[in-house]
């Protein structure tokens, strides 16, 4: 551990004669440090090594529960308390500004500490060391609107007291973590009543602080980020990935072949899969002489469903499939599969982790969407981007794409939302949301339908996507 900074050796001199009151801080202001705990619990899957930097005496750390869990603090006093109180914790006396720790960790946590830092653009740069790409850090901190009250409550000696090295605000962070290579996944604020009294704590903190302008009030601010990829793909290199290009088809007799003649080879393996559902028109026997006439030329495959709906076509297809990345076409044809090669470059160069068409960028063909769609779509679209805290312009295209190993976690985690979903999209959405994979966002033309007739009730499927936002709300939002 490097101490060459006086600043650094006071700081440390500071906290060791702190920490025997450490936990009696917490526990004066327990409502907080609960709400806390709840926000990070909910951001960390189950089984996830966790690493909290600035850990204290261990306290939040505990709290978690991770499989694996290490603590990092400046004060040896305070990781002798933490070995003490947590012998099932791992705790080491490290500065942040040169970690020295060699493994990598799913979760990295700096709760609080961020004023404490003397150089935090090195502390980001340390990251690096623990983190891959598919590493979340997340990094909470008091929001400067309450810093007169918090002050307040340091001289009247109802919190502890904190020793700044810097003035540090979100914009800041922000700024830090582009330059040192990370990516911003979501930010957020919460935590606006800060007593503990029966029912109203809860009313507040769990409901009212994420209501629009109630929650630019909370407390509590927080960022979470990812590393992003060192090197990714350059056009014209060799692709590394594998492809499931999965369309479920009902009644698409006429577009089968064209989505054959069509589809791009991506990756260093293209995989089709038609999901048929329960046609009247001869789909099916249409899916089975198109995969016969393609055999050799594609890897072609033809399934039936054995229940009804988008939701059960996409996991049956999802279950077969044998490729790295999973996409979803819709048989359609009102996103261009030519397009699908945009999805591929985003996901395998990184920058996204969930990609997600946006038919509301370009201007739509005549007859493409009603007028009731495109209002039903941007009300979503609202919803969805305050319930997920990332953007997301365009909730209900079909064309979704994500890696095989986030969707088998996606499936792992698959009980805390249920089997809730017929059309398949919000099934992803939420599972992506919950594992906080980075969504991003691609442009596509939405095509008129050149042949048969849509599968979806606008009044009916409208009022059960507005029962799904009110469920998602307690899973997502309201925790």
């Amino acid at each position: 551990m490097s101490m060459d900074s006086p600043r650094k050796t006071e700081l440390m001199h500071y906290m060791d004669a702190d920490a025997p009151n450490r936990d009696r801080w917490i526990h004066r202001n327990i409502a907080y440090y609960r709400d806390l705990a709840k926000l990070l619990s909910h951001s960390i899957a189950p089984g996830s090594s966790v690493l909290e930097i600035g850990c204290g005496t261990g306290f939040l750390l505990n709290e978690l529960n991770p499989m694996r869990g290490v603590g990092i603090d400046l004060s040896p006093r305070m990781v002798a308390l933490g070995r003490e109180k947590h012998p099932r914790l791992e705790f080491h006396v490290m500065d942040a500004e040169t970690l020295t720790l060699s493994e990598k960790f799913d979760v990295v946590i700096l709760s609080d500490v961020l004023a404490y830092f003397e150089d935090i653009q090195q502390v980001f740069r340390e990251l690096k060391k623990v983190c891959t790409p598919a590493t979340r850090i997340i990094f909470t901190y008091h929001s400067f609107l309450w810093n007169p009250l918090l002050a307040l409550a340091e001289r009247l000696r109802l919190k502890m007291a904190q020793r700044r090295m810097n003035w540090l605000n979100e914009s800041d962070i922000r700024n830090l973590l582009y330059v040192e290579g990370f990516d911003i996944v979501k930010t957020g604020r919460r935590f606006v009543f800060p007593f503990r009294f029966p029912v109203l704590d809860t009313l507040f903190n769990a409901y009212l602080s994420q209501l629009p302008l109630i929650n630019s009030l909370g407390i509590t601010g927080y960022t979470m980020a990812r590393l992003l990829p060192a090197d990714p793909p350059q056009e014209g290199t060799p692709q590394r990935y594998s492809v499931s290009i999965i369309v479920p088809a009902r009644n698409e007799k006429g577009n089968i072949e064209n989505i054959m003649k069509r589809i791009p080879r991506m990756g260093s393996h293209t995989e089709v899969i038609f999901v048929e559902g329960n046609s009247t028109d001869g789909t099916l026997e249409e899916i089975r002489r198109v995969c016969c006439a393609y055999t050799g030329e594609w890897d072609v495959k033809a399934l039936v469903q054995d229940g009804k709906g988008k939701g059960d076509a996409v996991r049956k297809g999802f279950a077969a499939a044998t490729g790295d990345i999973l996409m979803i076409l819709d048989a359609d044809l009102s996103v261009a599969p030519e397009d699908l090669s945009k999805f591929y470059e985003a996901i395998a160069s990184g920058r996204g982790e969930f990609i997600n068409g946006s038919r509301l960028v370009y201007p739509l063909e005549e007859e493409a969407m009603r007028t009731l769609n495109m209002i039903g779509n941007k009300f979503f679209s609202i919803m969805f981007s305050w319930l997920l805290g990332q953007r997301l312009k365009d909730t209900l295209c079909g064309t979704k794409v994500l890696a095989r190993r986030d969707y088998e976690r996606l499936i792992r985690n698959r009980r805390y939302f249920g089997e809730f979903d017929p059309f398949g999209d919000f099934d992803l959405i939420f599972g992506s949301a919950k594992l906080n994979l980075k969504i991003v966002e691609i442009p596509i033309r939405y095509h008129a339908r050149a042949y048969g007739e849509t599968n979806i009730s606008r009044f009916s499927h409208g009022w059960l996507l507005l029962k799904m936002v009110a469920f998602a709300m307690n899973k997502i939002k309201f925790v």
